[in-house]
């Protein structure tokens, strides 16, 4: 246990202490010695969990009352406590063991020991543990090799895997995830069993599935997570639409890209721009209705035509289905999917502000993030290709700048409010209003009058009889 912060060695001769005086063993265990081993331990806020072969709650209690301004929570109906300090999370629970009935998967819970409790671990590698009492602590228990698929890069389950897979399905998404993370190879038997029973994901709540697939996204590797997501079967149970972007078809001697793996690319260019989760998800999107809209012409080839509007029409649906937020996240994944193939159709000397200013009005502050999933969507391996592209989209950026310094559409509001609109036109409340605004922000947009509020009133009223006689 050398080079810990020491806070984290402050806290665990407070737990060692605790143990000791009630007269129980305490053990460290999971992420945290993984991680250690890993050379992956962060000082800051983090969760630790701590096992004792007794009563974690009291424990838990014990602790609090040591650490100087800690808060304990004590959850009784899970056997749970836990306690904040210092940014820590302490996550205190009694070792025990488990046993399932055939068609549940909510286990018979009964105290154990820490093998008992071990046993149940998804993985080998998040089955190590410290020992924390006086008299042998530091010393590391490690039951199934953890420490050898470690240094293996091997994710492995502590038992036969379908047995581990039954109890929780989730744990099949949680190899993947670490598999994703670590950059680690899922043994073989450990892998088959996943295959196996893919279809057992479905009895698992749709929050927990996200949570773990957005980790997934979140990783340095989350393409690695979506192969083995796709080959071993368990995308097609939960995200069918990104599943059916695999495949070629071919007609006439055309073939067309295999568009799942032109979406992994996208995605492992977008995190070499970015970071964002919700940018990671528009390049996830940003095809997703190809298949639906797949069609051959003679003397063209294959069309995909509308999978942009269609995409983002789909979004909304997938959000929903996958348990993603409904609000400015997914109206974001939506703009960006709907506007993906806007900026690449302005490569041109003749393409005129009008058409520049609406990508901007459209885009609004997400315009830079237009421009990131734009570039990551250029797949091509042909260097000329893939320069000229890169210059195409250098071109469209200089052209937005030379615009929006000129005329301020990014974000841009109405000179216009609907109060002055209807003073000076002396009417009520009415659909007049709206076509007043409507038609400012077209002529704005198509640069017949500059952007702003004097030049706005004066068009108004240029065409004041022209809105009234419409009302």
């Amino acid at each position: 246990m050398k080079n810990i912060p020491q806070l984290h060695q402050t806290v665990f001769s407070t737990i060692s202490d605790a143990a000791d005086s009630l007269g129980v063993p305490a053990y460290v265990v999971g992420g945290y010695v993984r991680d250690y081993y890993l050379g992956r331990l962060q000082e800051g806020e983090m969760d630790i969990d701590f096992v004792t072969v007794g009563s974690g709650i009291d424990l838990a209690k014990e602790v609090a009352k040591r650490m100087k301004g800690s808060s304990l929570a004590v959850y009784r109906q899970f056997g749970t406590a836990q306690v904040k300090a210092k940014g820590l999370e302490l996550e205190f629970v009694g070792a025990r063991k488990e046993s399932y009935r055939k068609n549940s998967r909510k286990p018979i819970v009964e105290d154990g020991t820490l093998e008992d409790d071990q046993l149940r671990r998804d993985l080998t590698i998040n089955a190590l543990s410290w020992s924390l009492n006086k008299d042998d602590f530091g010393t590391l228990i490690d039951p199934f090799n953890g420490m050898e698929d470690l240094k293996n890069e091997n994710i492995k389950t502590p038992i036969d895997p379908h047995q581990t897979f039954s109890d929780d399905p989730l744990r099949m998404m949680r190899a993947i995830r670490f598999a994703s993370q670590l950059n680690f190879r899922i043994e073989e038997h450990t892998f088959g069993a996943i295959s196996e029973m893919a279809e057992r994901i479905n009895i698992i709540s749709k929050e927990r599935i996200i949570d773990e697939l957005n980790k997934i996204i979140l990783s340095d590797h989350p393409t690695l997570g979506f192969t083995m997501l796709f080959k071993t079967g368990l995308l097609k149970e939960f995200f069918p639409e990104m599943h059916d972007l695999h495949g070629v078809k071919e007609k006439k001697g055309v073939r067309h890209k295999d568009n799942f793996w032109h979406t992994l690319k996208v995605l492992d260019n977008v995190i070499e721009l970015d970071a964002d989760l919700w940018l990671r998800w528009s390049a996830i999107m940003h095809d997703i209705a190809k298949p639906a809209t797949q069609r051959f012409y003679d003397g063209i080839g294959w069309t995909f035509h509308g999978h942009d509007a269609l995409g983002a029409k789909w979004t909304k649906r997938i959000f929903r289905r996958l348990g993603l937020p409904l609000d400015e996240r997914m109206r974001y994944v939506q703009k960006l999917v709907r506007l993906h193939l806007r900026p690449i159709a302005l490569v041109s000397d003749e393409v005129s502000d009008s058409a520049i200013r609406r990508l901007i009005f459209e885009a609004g502050d997400d315009i830079d993030d237009l421009m990131k999933l734009c570039r990551a969507d250029i797949t091509t391996k042909n260097e000329y290709k893939q320069e000229r592209y890169q210059k195409n989209f250098d071109y469209v950026e200089r052209r937005i700048k030379e615009v929006e310094e000129k005329d301020r559409i990014r974000n841009w509001k109405n000179p216009l409010s609907g109060e002055e609109i209807m003073k000076a036109l002396n009417i009520e409340p009415s659909r007049t209003v709206g076509d007043v605004k409507d038609a400012v922000k077209e002529a704005i947009l198509n640069g017949d009058i500059p952007n702003d509020h004097d030049a706005a009133f004066n068009f108004m009223m240029e065409h004041k009889d022209d809105f009234l006689n419409n009302d």
